[in-house]
């Protein structure tokens, strides 16, 4: 097994673990998007696709949103303790330094973006937060936390990206809905 297949193995292992359900499913579908959106990505780019909510899958060290006044600085430090979870495991694996220096450059800016390449992650990750995440955040959350969040992701996201999110429609018919309503205030 090659390094790059090593990260990718172990990273899913630990996702598979998380208590969130849908974080194994938000982990492939958002390195689905990022190649929808970019065949070429390379192997940091793919590796930070898989392992950009890795904070999420273990619990001793998770960043909980209840200890953050401010959403962003959440998502901030959700981020940075992704790309430490990540470094040790790429390392581990053999990845070339280069690879994981920009996997967990990327990691760490997943949610705010910057830069081209972690503009194209926010935006592989924010629709695969309306293609996967959203039906089960709804049901965990409500509707009004979820109309928040979604307005949140939708507005960090680029405009190629917006598009793609007029194309989703939800089995419940009061996502759609909703997604058609952030689309709409954010105009």
């Amino acid at each position: 097994m090659d390094s790059i297949d090593c990260a990718k193995q172990k990273i899913r292992l630990i996702i598979a673990g998380s208590r969130v359900p849908e974080d194994p499913r938000h982990a492939d579908n958002t390195l689905a998007w990022l190649l929808h959106l970019d065949p070429n990505a390379d192997y940091a780019l793919q590796i930070a696709a898989l392992a950009h909510d890795i904070d999420r899958a273990i619990e001793e060290t998770k960043v909980k949103r209840a200890d953050f006044y401010d959403y962003d600085a959440f998502k901030a430090a959700h981020a940075r303790n992704g790309a430490e979870i990540l470094r040790p495991i790429l390392v581990a694996c053999g990845v070339e330094r280069s690879v994981v220096e920009e996997a967990c450059r990327l990691v760490t800016y997943h949610e705010k973006g910057g830069d081209p390449r972690s503009d194209l992650l926010k935006d592989a990750d924010g629709i695969s937060y309306f293609d996967v995440n959203l039906t089960f955040y709804s049901r965990r959350e409500g509707w009004q936390e979820t109309k928040r969040r979604a307005l949140w992701g939708y507005r960090r996201l680029s405009a190629r990206a917006k598009k793609i999110l007029k194309s989703i429609r939800y089995k419940e018919e009061a996502l759609t809905r909703l997604l058609s309503e952030v689309i709409q205030e954010s105009t």
